[in-house]
């Protein structure tokens, strides 16, 4: 399942709320993608969630019940056939 960073999001004072300039994208092996410095995740049909954490942990395998956010769901999945 695509998922896109989006635009950085402004402040009720339309203020840029700034966050670290750098992202960082770690795909663990069979689970989720863990997203660092981000400010929101667009997935491909277009809908925006905030990210208000440090990190987040994105569902990779289609399967969560709380997506795009991962659930642990994948844990139980049949190894070889998440993705």
């Amino acid at each position: 399942m695509p998922y896109q960073l989006a635009h950085p999001p402004v402040g009720s004072d339309g203020v840029l709320v700034k966050r670290p300039s750098v992202v960082n994208i770690v795909c663990c092996p069979e689970g989720p993608m863990l997203v660092r410095g981000c400010d929101s995740i667009c997935d491909d049909n277009g809908t925006e969630y905030a990210v208000n954490r440090p990190v987040v942990a994105v569902c990779r395998c289609g399967k969560s019940a709380r997506k795009p956010w991962c659930d642990g769901t994948h844990k139980f999945l049949r190894a070889g056939r998440r993705w």
